[in-house]
């Protein structure tokens, strides 16, 4: 009888010991934990808004670019053209 007595009290005691733990471990982020992820957050959201930014930036240098190589080949064969007809005026 004292031996099922001491492994009833012994089962309790764990049960308790188990639940005391579980409810401690998992009582979820801590405030800190929750500012830190907040805060990260953040600095995804700022770091996102700065890549767009920069990716625009990219893509307006890119169609300058274009234009100006596009006026480079117009120049280049006005160039041409002109080199053209003053050879065959007469000297």
């Amino acid at each position: 009888m004292n031996l099922i007595k001491a492994v009833r009290n012994l089962v309790i005691i764990t049960a308790i010991t188990a639940s005391a733990s579980f409810l401690t471990g998992c009582g979820g982020l801590s405030e800190a934990q929750l500012e830190e992820l907040r805060g990260l957050k953040s600095e995804v959201s700022s770091l996102e808004a700065e890549a767009k930014s920069l990716k625009d930036e990219r893509a307006k240098l890119e169609r300058d670019v274009a234009e100006k190589n596009a006026k480079l080949q117009q120049c280049n064969k006005e160039k041409e053209e002109t080199k053209a007809n003053l050879t065959k005026l007469p000297n």
